[in-house]
């Protein structure tokens, strides 16, 4: 990879950077979006990235730097085009998550962080998919792959290779690539936010029964803080 961007690229950055920064009072809390930005570019914080992003705020390299080495999100390594992150906390790991992980790192050849070599796939160990009802939970790119088994989870892989769509189960009617779906992390919307189901009949199992229940949340009493 260039050191530096093209003067055509730098310019397309900026000017999205601008638009970004202008969402905020203090340019300095643009940071997080502007690395995402980047990695929508080059597919991870690159040297050159995290200076483009220096510069433009006004900040320096090592300021940059601490905040894309804090964040699990920020890659500083380039990261496939599909994010295959595999729950194996808690809940997810009994119901199967840690068979999946153990059968999946064995089928694509690599392990925790590391990228296939054919550039597709990077897995990842994750602590928490925050889809606790539907565990085992697989998220590529950020969506949602509920109810998982190694086979399916195999089949996901299968996929990717192949070039096929992949189809999450709640959510964007498709995964998208890192690099696109980095580019939303960002701030600059595709159209596929209002696709498929938001949340699913597991999720909203309680509410459901609360409502059969004509159950209500306790109400503050006079005097009380509400």
């Amino acid at each position: 990879m260039n050191e530096t961007y093209s003067a055509q690229t730098e310019a397309r950055l900026r000017a999205d950077a601008a638009e970004v920064v202008a969402r905020y009072p203090h340019s300095r809390s643009a940071i997080m979006p502007l690395l995402h930005l980047i990695q929508s570019e080059d597919g991870f914080c690159s040297p050159r990235g995290i200076a483009l992003v220096a510069d433009i705020l006004g900040l320096t390299k090592a300021e940059v730097s601490a905040v894309a080495t804090f964040y699990s999100q920020y890659r500083r390594h380039p990261n496939g085009e599909y994010n295959v992150g595999v729950c194996t906390n808690a809940l997810c790991a009994v119901m199967g998550g840690d068979i999946i992980w153990d059968e999946l790192t064995e089928y694509v050849g690599v392990g925790h962080d590391q990228t296939s070599a054919d550039g597709k796939i990077t897995l990842e160990r994750l602590e928490c998919n925050a889809g606790c009802d539907y565990a085992p939970v697989i998220m590529v790119n950020w969506e949602f792959f509920d109810n998982q088994t190694p086979a399916s989870a195999k089949q996901i892989v299968d996929d990717i290779r192949a070039g096929r769509d992949i189809h999450p189960t709640r959510g964007a009617a498709k995964a998208h690539t890192f690099r696109e779906t980095e580019r939303v992390l960002a701030g600059f919307e595709d159209g596929h936010a209002d696709e498929g189901v938001s949340a699913g009949e597991a999720s909203l199992r309680g509410l459901k029964i609360a409502r059969e229940h004509n159950w209500t949340a306790p109400q503050a009493q006079e005097g009380e803080e509400k």
